[in-house]
């Protein structure tokens, strides 16, 4: 095994290609749920190497629960430089990803906090100086929040714009995978590449979504310049909105621009396709080679332990 149980950790810059690309190509639908599938398969890979790792740099300390064994020296020659990697990997991973997803957690709650008292209706109005808008998930079908002071600012079809928009995120569920790459990212930092660009797609998915409902896609391009104009973005940036922080005019471009195409994968004879291409080559690498890694680890392991 040696030095390729490494392998995986570096393996999703094959990925990065494929997020800018993907994001540039292909339809935003379609581009959201790939590149969240790289990150989740790819940080899953990533996690199985580092458990490996703590494996064989655990049971090197004194007074562990592992058969002594593990800490054989046929062992510690499996998996190289267990001795910093080993204790160290795991357990910081964990704090990141608990991390965010108690930072999730609070958000949620301080958002459904600040609508008590209001009536429980999709569309929830502040009257707040500070205008933004954002989808808020929970519940059956979460909730749109508005002030105010961001809705002087629209035209009526700005309006239904903004609204449709943000109903887009929680019929799409588009926490869900902002969430999904945000922890691939704690899990692996050469994975943020992909988290930047499915932020990116959800706003774009999202701004489709908006087109088709209204039925006037400058309306929408309209209502997102007119928002990111008077609006600093959302209260809390984990949140999803219409003047979402990020390239606003290439979401504007992309409006006034014909509709893309639905493609389900890209050819390979384009530069897009040959991305796409490349990194599916290197998340099937890197699934192969962390399972490789664990079967072969496990019997290892098994071979060590003593009867």
């Amino acid at each position: 095994m040696g030095v390729f149980v490494f392998l995986p950790l570096v393996l999703p810059l094959t990925a990065w290609p494929v997020a800018r690309l993907a994001a540039q190509h292909l339809h935003p639908r379609t581009a959201t749920r790939l590149l969240t599938a790289l990150a989740a398969v790819m940080a899953t890979c990533s996690t199985v190497c580092l458990a490996l790792l703590m494996v064989v740099g655990t049971a090197q300390l004194p007074g562990n629960p592992l058969p002594d064994g593990w800490s054989d020296p046929e062992v510690r020659a499996a998996v190289p430089y267990d001795e910093v990697a080993g204790r160290a990997a795991v357990p910081t991973l964990l704090a990141a990803c608990a991390g965010t997803l108690w930072r999730h957690g609070r958000v949620r709650r301080r958002g459904h906090a600040a609508l008590a008292g209001l009536p429980d209706t999709e569309v929830a109005v502040l009257p707040d100086d500070e205008p933004y808008a954002y989808a808020l998930p929970g519940g059956p079908r979460g909730r749109v929040v508005v002030t105010t002071a961001l809705l002087v600012h629209l035209e009526p079809a700005e309006r239904r714009a903004l609204f449709a928009h943000e109903r887009a995120h929680l019929t799409a569920r588009h926490h869900r995978y902002l969430l999904t790459v945000r922890l691939a990212a704690r899990a692996n930092p050469f994975l943020r590449p992909l988290r930047a660009a499915v932020a990116y797609t959800t706003e774009r998915w999202a701004d489709e979504a908006a087109a088709e409902a209204v039925g006037s896609r400058r309306a929408v391009a309209r209502a997102i310049g007119r928002a990111a104009l008077v609006s600093r973005g959302t209260p809390v940036p984990t949140l999803a909105g219409l003047a979402a922080p990020g390239p606003v005019p290439r979401r504007v471009a992309a409006l006034l621009a014909p509709a893309p195409v639905t493609r389900a994968w890209p050819s390979a004879f384009t530069a897009v396709g040959l991305a796409a291409w490349t990194a599916a080559a290197g998340t099937a690498l890197s699934a192969m080679s962390s399972a490789n890694s664990a079967v072969t680890l496990a019997l290892v392991l098994r071979a060590a332990t003593p009867l």
